[in-house]
């Protein structure tokens, strides 16, 4: 166990730290976009795999990875298209379309995959993914510089949208109008402005973002696609939502914290420890839990999340 406090194992697990956070940076914080619009989007997860799918097939048809992570944000944003046409649109349960989505990506990215790749392919074919980008100067800086200034350039991305996003929720008009569908739609609808329309903006460019986490699964780390490659990180952003209090500076913050757990597991497997590893597996979603339950008291949770709304 005393290998795992080595200055060098340290500074590996903290890189991986800020890297394992990249796609949960994204989702959460598409998600949060969606959840400020009032809608409840549980297709994260079937999100992330379509994109995740698309990118991957787009990068090893055409040797670009720019157009794999273009071919993820159109994927994405279809996904949320469809989700907010049920929920918006025709009015249905926004947890039974949410699920149903996921529901559909496990099938339909399975069977493209199988009709892009061949029936009986056995083999997982590969590609060349994002390499690592050392900012010059700051790369160099000791302890600081490998973990925040040599990652991938979907990383920086990823970090750049938190002040981003917080910049369009709370300082412009159309971050104004999102959080007020979110709180109170009946003021936007009473303006004479469509309601329906700027939800449909929330949730098709929250689903966009949660598109590029899926891509970073794929052709920022993984080199292949494999079923259900997403593993739940879907569901782990909506966690981290309700964990950063609907807020994305404290969104950062907990998709870091998650993004450690799972970095500390995978470093005490590699280095031998013993310990059940179904227990360092599970430990993420065992402090998911226990954060949505001591988080519920003091919730900024949007008043209108999940309710539909109908014109009088």
């Amino acid at each position: 166990m005393g290998d795992l406090f080595n200055e060098t194992i340290l500074i590996s697990m903290f890189a991986a730290t800020v890297r394992i956070a990249t796609p949960l940076l994204f989702a959460a914080l598409g998600e949060l976009i969606t959840e400020k619009a009032g809608i409840l989007n549980l297709g994260v997860e079937g999100t992330m795999l379509m994109a995740a799918f698309s990118a991957f097939l787009v990068t090893y048809q055409t040797d670009s990875l720019w157009l794999g992570v273009l071919a993820a944000m159109a994927t994405g944003g279809l996904m949320g298209l469809i989700m907010v046409f049920m929920v918006s649109t025709l009015k249905v349960e926004q947890v039974v379309t949410g699920l149903a989505l996921n529901l559909f990506a496990v099938g339909m990215s399975l069977y493209l995959y199988k009709v892009a790749l061949g029936e009986s392919s056995t083999s997982f074919p590969t590609i060349d993914v994002f390499k690592t980008v050392h900012i010059p100067l700051l790369s160099s800086i000791p302890y600081l510089g490998p973990v925040l200034f040599s990652q991938k350039v979907l990383t920086y991305i990823a970090l750049l949208m938190v002040p981003a996003v917080w910049f369009f929720l709370y300082r412009t008009k159309y971050g104004l109008e999102i959080r007020c569908l979110g709180e109170n739609p009946r003021v936007i609808d009473t303006k004479g402005l469509s309601v329906v329309t700027r939800q449909y903006a929330a949730v098709i460019c929250g689903s966009m973002m949660t598109g590029l986490g899926g891509a970073f699964v794929t052709i920022g780390s993984t080199e292949r696609f494999v079923p259900e490659i997403t593993a739940g990180r879907g569901w782990l952003a909506i966690v981290i939502v309700i964990a950063g209090n609907w807020r994305p500076k404290w969104i950062l913050v907990a998709a870091l914290v998650f993004a450690f757990l799972e970095a500390f597991q995978l470093q005490v497997q590699a280095i031998g420890v013993q310990l059940p590893y179904q227990v360092l597996l599970a430990l993420p979603y065992v402090v998911a839990i226990l954060v949505m339950i001591l988080n519920r008291a003091r919730s900024q949770e949007p008043k209108q999340l999940g309710v539909p709304y109908f014109r009088e």
